[in-house]
């Protein structure tokens, strides 16, 4: 199988979950996140990379409309997970329950609208698309990654003491928590009509 220029970003953003996650998962050091951090940011890139290609050049494929949102759901919850995992061995609570909030709502969250995706497209012959609340969930969601990588970084780096918490972090993963779920609602109201019991 031939890929073009846009599913092959996509491919590689896929190989690249696992190294997120291992990296994720060491024990805190500057180096484990440094490279977590790197890794992430050129796995966000490539998917900002393989829609502006496929569209400027017309290479939008079958292939790339199932793998690339499936790639960014791998490596949010690749991440998260790790942070969870990392959060826990460290009995870090601050980190170990926000971001078990948030890795639970998002793999609620992506079940129920690809549920719903699947029920609207094979009911009601409709291809549901991803709207504004979503992109905003996903921008949000690797925002609070970068941070949460970065900003136990930067406190080291500085010689601050934080007790665990990291404010920058906590805040955007409370939005990006608010987000994945105001934008997995929306979907679910919008399309609530193909689910008929009767059916």
């Amino acid at each position: 199988m031939k890929l073009n220029l846009p599913n092959k970003l996509t491919v590689a953003r896929l190989f690249l979950v696992p190294v997120i996650l291992v990296f994720t998962i060491l024990p805190y050091s500057i180096w484990s996140n440094a490279i977590a951090l790197a890794v992430f940011i050129i796995a966000s890139l490539t998917d900002l990379l393989d829609g502006k290609i496929a569209r400027k050049y017309h290479l939008i494929t079958d292939f790339g409309k199932f793998l690339d949102p499936l790639a960014d759901k791998f490596m949010v919850i690749a991440a998260v997970f790790g942070l969870v995992c990392r959060g826990f061995r460290e009995g870090n609570g601050w980190m170990f329950w926000i971001f078990m909030a948030m890795l639970i709502v998002t793999i609620f969250r992506e079940l129920a609208v690809a549920s719903i995706r699947l029920v609207a497209s094979t009911s009601g012959g409709v291809v549901v698309p991803a709207n504004m609340l979503g992109k905003i969930k996903t921008v949000t969601q690797m925002a609070c990654v970068i941070l949460a990588l970065a900003e136990p970084v930067v406190y080291r780096l500085a010689g601050w003491e934080t007790g665990g918490i990291y404010y920058a972090t906590y805040i955007v993963t409370g939005a990006a928590i608010l987000f994945t779920v105001w934008s997995g609602i929306v979907y679910l109201a919008s399309y609530w009509k193909y689910l008929d019991p009767e059916k």
